[in-house]
């Protein structure tokens, strides 16, 4: 059968024509895959082939507020493999083994484990360089050291509650290290190596380095050398009075910054494996609950001072040594009461029924108002993990007797930073702060501070004047009252005691308190607040007065003079017992000569030094108190010297 041309010619230009669509789909999609999707099979094939091995970033450092080190970083490389690249897995695996402290099968196992990168875990983890030495030296091929980091508290246990610990991998497990490990964790880097199928390297691809990201430095508000105070004190307490647990706060009451903050027991971070988690997890200074006792009066005093319920001069009170509230007879802590007292003196004195009086003036709903107010039942908010929120009554269940407890500090429970910062708040002129310990973030490469924490006030509670008031009557109770054992010679100190029984059951322990006492100085101008509460101190009698009292005076004399604080003029003279140490003030004897010298000074043992038969220089300083028999230490020279010649 003969085809004619115009069939052959239609064949023909369906043949052309499907073959230039075929043509044309193939040219379109190589355009595409060229010029749209190269790039991203490009970098698909290359992710075959690429193995990466990880760079850990350095985790930002913490320090104090002068650049003082408390929690930095140590080099600790770690071991990787690629299976695929050991040669021999047997002779491999019997050498690593042989430094890493490990079987030869669990080695094995290791070496021969189809992945990319095994990582050797735990043994080969965060090793000494003495170590990694030994490994890079057997110039095994398929084996790596990798750079890594462990973190190192250089001060051991030293505000161990508040740092808390970072993981094996870096990561915050408790305290600011959890709290803000998002900005201290940094970014991981890597260095990216290219292998055929089989895991060899492909030697004409160059490596890329991708560098890791370290994190941020944070400086804190504490202080070193008012934790130093702190913690030696605490120290000291327990040696003593071998107490359940010690909590101590300080803080600047201008603006909410803690200085200090420490408990026991305590622990080091670097082995707090070895250390019940009940220890760890709990920073009792913010996460423990109990009642307050009479550090609690001063809330029911400022309240009652803000609201005009009393004059503490004019006003007076009679203290027959219980007082009765509906059924329920309310003791003072003194056997036969106080008798008649201004209410200056209530304060003095720390007296239960006195305050029950006050209570009973503001009335219940005006009382918790304050209460909360203050801050008292919430969270303070500040920037630790793990805060509690104490416990008050329900305003529709507090009838009488609930009504007169709390006003003197019973049948509540709070927390020591709620008393830090509601008495700061009560001392400052009247304005409560959130408490904050994260002063500032910088750049650990330039050195700029990313961000800063500003002072958050909440609002005013009470007024300058009603504050000025409490001032001076918690200065009374240092220099008269119940708080005698925190008295500073020189340092105007206010300040109120606690005793505080501890319920169990439903029913309050014998002979088992919480006794404590919270300071701040100087009582003209605070510039710093401290709280110390020691849980059930044995061998003693448990008072406030008694042990907390004098453990704050010693925080307060040494932690005034390390911030720079200057003694103050106008002091309330000290109450003094025959139990106290007898002071002299040290006269001016600048300018004697020796003859003189001696018709000066009966009390005093002198120590002279220098040649010369006049004085030209002593220590301490003319009008300091000291005890009788205090060394005076003076400096002989002729007159010219004399003057600063």
């Amino acid at each position: 059968m003969r085809v004619s041309n115009v069939t052959v010619r239609k064949r023909l230009a369906t043949v052309l024509l499907f073959g230039f669509l075929i043509f044309l789909i193939i040219d379109i999609r190589l355009g595409y895959v060229q010029f749209f999707i190269g790039n991203k099979l490009t970098a698909l094939a290359e992710d075959s082939w690429s193995r990466d091995i990880p760079f850990e970033p350095e985790r930002g450092e913490i320090l104090d507020r002068n650049g003082v080190p408390l929690a930095t970083n140590q080099s600790a490389p770690s071991v990787l493999v690629v299976p695929r690249q050991i040669e021999d897995p047997a002779e491999a695996a019997e050498q690593l083994a042989a430094i890493l402290n490990m079987s030869k099968e669990e080695a094995y196992k290791h070496v021969t484990k189809r992945v990319n990168i095994e990582r050797i875990n735990p043994e080969g983890r965060k090793i000494s360089h003495e170590k990694a030495k030994e490994i890079r030296a057997l110039g095994l091929k398929g084996v790596y050291i990798a750079e890594d980091s462990i973190r190192h508290y250089p001060f051991g246990s030293y505000l161990s509650h508040v740092l808390g610990f970072a993981g094996i991998d870096n990561q915050g497990l408790t305290g600011l290290e959890l709290y803000y490990d998002d900005e201290l964790k940094g970014e991981r880097g890597s260095v990216k190596f290219y292998a055929s199928a089989k895991g060899q390297r492909i030697p004409d691809i160059a490596d890329d380095y991708t560098p890791p990201k370290d994190g941020l430095n944070l400086n804190l508000t504490i202080d070193t050398r008012v934790q130093t105070i702190i913690e030696r004190e605490l120290d000291n307490a327990e040696a003593t009075y071998n107490p359940d647990a010690i909590i101590a706060i300080a803080m600047n009451p201008k603006t909410g910054e803690i200085l200090a903050m420490s408990s026991r027991p305590d622990y080091d971070p670097a082995n707090f494996r070895n250390v019940s988690p009940d220890i760890y997890n709990r920073n009792l200074p913010i996460w423990s609950s109990y009642e307050p006792g009479s550090t609690f009066k001063i809330i029911t005093l400022a309240a009652a001072l803000e609201e005009g319920k009393v004059d503490l001069t004019k006003d007076e009170f009679n203290d027959p040594g219980f007082v009765k509230v509906a059924n329920a007879r309310l003791k003072c802590w003194k056997r036969g009461g106080h008798g008649h007292q201004t209410f200056l003196e209530v304060v003095q004195n720390s007296c239960n029924p006195g305050f029950v009086e006050l209570g009973e003036r503001l009335g219940k709903d005006m009382l918790f108002k304050y209460i909360k107010d203050f801050g008292f039942g919430q969270k303070t908010g500040i920037d630790l993990q793990g805060e509690g929120k104490g416990i008050l009554f329900n305003l529709d269940r507090v009838g009488p007797v609930e009504q007169a407890t709390t006003a003197f500090g019973q049948g509540v429970s709070v927390t020591p930073i709620q008393q830090v910062a509601a008495v700061a708040a009560a001392v400052n002129g009247g304005i409560l702060y959130t408490p904050y310990i994260a002063k500032e973030w910088v750049d650990p490469i330039t050195g700029e501070v990313v961000s800063k924490t500003e002072p958050q006030p909440k609002g005013r509670i009470i007024s300058e004047e009603t504050s000025e008031e409490i001032r001076y009557a918690l200065e009374s109770v240092v220099a008269l009252g119940t708080g005698r054992g925190a008295f500073v010679e020189g340092y105007r100190v206010g300040g109120k005691t606690g005793t505080a029984q501890k319920a169990q059951g439903g029913r309050y322990l014998e002979n088992n308190h919480v006794v404590s006492f919270i300071g701040f100085a100087p009582a003209d101008d605070p510039e710093l607040v401290v709280y110390l509460a020691v849980d059930n101190p044995k061998g003693t009698v448990q008072f406030g007065g008694v042990v907390a009292a004098p453990i704050v005076g010693n925080i307060m004399e040494d932690s005034l003079r390390a911030i720079g604080v200057k003694p103050r003029e106008n002091q309330i003279e000290k109450k003094t017992t025959w139990l106290d140490p007898q002071l002299i003030s040290v006269p001016n004897v600048i300018g004697l000569s020796k003859s003189e010298l001696a018709q000066q000074l009966v009390d005093l043992k002198i120590e002279m030094s220098g040649d010369g038969s006049v004085v030209i220089d002593q220590a301490p300083n003319p009008g300091e108190k000291v005890e009788q028999g205090t060394p005076l230490r003076i400096l002989l020279g002729d007159e010219k010297q004399q003057g600063g010649e």
